[in-house]
């Protein structure tokens, strides 16, 4: 968490997008939204570049197509210098090489832009909290690979049923309790299936283990 945010409250958001139409509906979506802040809305990389290195958002809306640019590229640069900013993609691609390479970028989630003004807000917020929220269409894709699919050899050993249910939370952002909830387990036992998957995957967090899921399903396909 910012300092900004624990002092009142509010989460401060900027916006990368060539589409001024979207930029505008964007910061007044999230300047008129009680808890957040629109703090910078930005056109190119340089524009966003400049203005974001004396005060860093906590969360950045970064589309991929930028004119000549690459919102993608953008992100993979700016997580080396601003490892704090929670980066969340917001596009209307949904291959599955946009979406990995968004992820091992370092983006932390990852959205079409047909998702409705609630469920923006909600991600920008499990964004912020430590959630990697993506987009129902794009989790169905990550979780076809692991209910159909050939297990890859990368895997040590196929994902159990209970592992790919905990794994579907996890894309959806859900917090340790939370998955605990729904599943009706306890946090200790999401741990251990936690714990599990990334060990299945050879990975160490949320975001690479979708990463991870893109890139095999992306080789079967």
């Amino acid at each position: 968490m910012s300092s900004t945010e624990n002092i009142n409250g509010i989460i401060h958001v900027c916006i990368l997008d060539d589409d001024k139409e979207v930029r505008d509906g964007l910061s007044w979506m999230i300047e008129h939204s009680d808890g957040f802040h629109c703090a910078g809305s930005y056109g190119t990389c340089a524009d966003a570049l400049e203005k974001i290195e004396d005060d860093p958002p906590d969360v950045m809306l970064v589309d991929i197509g930028l004119g000549d640019e690459s919102g993608i590229d953008f992100v993979r640069h700016l997580k080396r210098s601003y490892p704090g900013i929670q980066f969340l993609m917001l596009t209307v691609y949904s291959d599955d090489e946009s979406i990995f390479q968004s992820l091992r970028a370092g983006a932390v989630g990852y959205l079409l832009k047909k998702t409705p003004a609630t469920r923006l807000l909600d991600a920008i917020r499990d964004a912020y909290h430590g959630g990697a929220p993506i987009s129902s269409e794009i989790a169905r894709k990550v979780l076809k690979y692991f209910q159909g699919q050939p297990t890859p050899t990368e895997l040590t050993d196929p994902l159990s049923k209970r592992e790919v249910e905990v794994l579907q939370c996890l894309i959806d952002g859900l917090s340790y309790k939370s998955i605990a909830d729904k599943l009706f387990l306890s946090v200790h036992t999401v741990r251990f299936h936690l714990h599990n998957i990334y060990a299945k995957l050879h990975v160490s967090s949320r975001s690479e283990a979708v990463a991870k899921a893109m890139k095999s399903s992306s080789r079967l396909s």
